[in-house]
């Protein structure tokens, strides 16, 4: 299932080590920032470590909870313009089970609040993926958070478990990734070439990588902060990040936002299922527009009943006849799918992104523009080389979920050709497994279920009518199901609402800053 972030070209860093515990508490010792304060200067009380960790937790878990961040300069933002961002690190057990043992380092990068006088606490966020990096989120995209969030919060980004700068996984090399991403037969066999790859590199980590290890890890970063309950706000899959720390610890939640959810109650078929419909009707939605507004300057035709299939057909039509780019890569059709669903993900926002790719790919059997886009939804850059999400996402999506069985597959993949026969023709299987886990080296353990949350603060749950990634059934389905979610809802296409929709912001600061929900059944319209 593919929760993803929308994103600028990206650039990869280097790796964070594995500390054995008595080296991680050694360090943790000499730190100098604290937890609320940190190398900014800034001071602020500290609540007593009782305060933010149960007293039953073993001796080594608390220690983790009341270690003290050392927050400095970010590497290479010497000389920078805009404001000062500090990194970290965040030490966590690797196993949960055995808190005395093996640990590892967290990513971490805080912007503290613009209004210092006005300050209410850190914020925590998460961009989604699986295996987005909320560092970079921090570091490249914080004016996303202008206003209230910005002023009265330190901005705190993490990197999840596998990605990024935390215990990244990293399975294929950059030219097989290539291949891998190119290829149009993807069969079982193109799944096991990444299991396989996985199962050789890291194979001691796989197990550790689920998001229920990670909602852990966002507890421990709350006690490291010093903050008593959490304030978090998570796109996309970071709505499972939020929802499932939430489950684990209800009286630690402070505000939670979850903004594009993603739901786990039901069978993960369903859910795929439903997303590629919502991805159909995008997809259905770009193409008539264009045929209807540029007539017979559409390369698919002036008719917006026949423009999509158009366009699919186009799409499909690089499996036999692909297209070579300037520098002489392939654009297959795998690769031309991946471009245009990536950005119908952004909804009509982002069309001319399209019309700009698609025309000379039609007309002339140019591959570039569309090959860019391509590269830019598998995290690639201008120099062939992945960032570490390409693996996270399938590392921790099969650390979620358990593979279907072969009856559970069968029925999918009727109701998928039933229900989005133009986004799914070209590879059913593909399109209803992202990732394929079926012969993943890990077997999880979670199962699909209702996360109910008794006990938690109110968490405000926003769904998009036309969200493309996560279903605005999904958003119904999840706050309906909290003990106390609240739903708001922002009419439009696009995934997520955040970034869209001046009056989801506000209501979003409202909520963040004095506690004040919106009212049931609140709908805001798209900017």
């Amino acid at each position: 299932m593919i929760s993803c972030y929308l994103r600028s070209p990206r650039f990869p860093r280097r790796a964070l080590p594995a500390l054995a515990l008595g080296t991680a508490l050694a360090l943790l010792s000499g730190c100098t920032g604290a937890g609320g304060a940190g190398g900014s200067g800034r001071t602020a009380t500290r609540p007593p470590l009782d305060d933010l960790v149960t007293a039953t937790a073993s001796p080594a878990l608390r220690a983790l909870y009341g270690q003290r961040i050392d927050w400095r300069a970010c590497p290479g933002d010497d000389g920078q313009d805009g404001p000062a961002i500090e990194c970290g690190t965040l030490t966590v057990p690797l196993d949960y089970a055995d808190p005395g043992g093996r640990t590892t380092a967290v990513a971490l990068a805080r912007m503290p609040a613009a209004d210092p006088g006005q300050r209410i606490g850190a914020l925590v966020v998460n961009p989604g993926g699986p295996g987005n990096s909320g560092v970079r989120m921090i570091r490249e995209d914080w004016q996303s958070f202008q206003g209230a969030p910005r002023d009265r919060f330190d901005l705190v980004g993490f990197d999840p478990r596998g990605a990024g700068d935390t215990t990244p996984v990293h399975c294929l090399d950059d030219r097989t990734r290539d291949t891998w991403n190119a290829t149009d037969d993807q069969t079982y066999d193109h799944g096991r070439i990444l299991a396989d790859a996985c199962r050789t590199s890291q194979a001691d980590l796989l197990p550790h990588l689920g998001t229920r290890d990670t909602a852990r890890d966002l507890d421990v970063l709350r006690g490291a902060l010093g903050e008593r309950k959490l304030d978090f706000i998570g796109f996309s899959y970071g709505t499972l990040l939020g929802a499932l720390y939430a489950e684990e610890f209800p009286g630690r939640t402070g505000r939670l936002v979850l903004d594009g959810a993603v739901e786990h109650g039901i069978d993960p078929m369903r859910l795929d299922v439903e997303q590629a419909v919502a991805g159909e009707v995008a997809l259905r939605a770009f193409a008539s527009a264009w045929a209807t507004d540029d007539g017979t300057d559409c390369p698919f035709g002036a008719d917006p009943d026949t423009a999509p299939k158009r366009l699919a057909d186009f799409l499909d039509g690089l499996r036999t006849r692909p297209l070579r780019s300037s520098d002489g890569r392939t654009l297959t059709a795998a690769l031309g799918w991946a471009a245009v669903l990536n950005v119908l993900y952004d909804g009509h926002r982002s069309w001319y992104r399209l019309h700009d790719a698609l025309t000379p790919a039609v007309k002339r059997r140019d591959a570039d523009a569309l090959l860019a886009l391509a590269d830019n939804a598998n995290g690639r850059d201008e120099n062939g080389h992945y960032e570490t999400a390409a693996d996270a996402f399938a590392a921790i999506s099969c650390a979620d979920l358990p593979a279907p069985t072969d009856p559970q597959l069968s029925a999918g993949l009727a109701d998928l050709a039933a229900q989005a026969p133009l986004t799914s023709r070209h590879n059913p299987v593909a399109t209803l497994l992202a990732p394929d886990c079926r012969s993943w080296p890990y077997r999880s353990t979670e199962r699909p279920h209702p996360i109910l949350t008794p006990g938690s603060a109110p968490v405000l749950v926003i769904g998009s009518t036309g969200d493309p990634v996560t279903p605005y059934a999904w958003a119904q389905r999840l706050a309906a199901g909290l003990e106390h979610g609240v739903l708001l809802t922002r009419e439009g296409d696009g995934h997520t609402a955040y970034d869209k929709s001046t009056c989801v912001r506000t209501a979003v600061a409202a909520f963040l800053t004095d506690g004040r929900m919106p009212a049931a059944g609140t709908h805001c319209p798209s900017d």
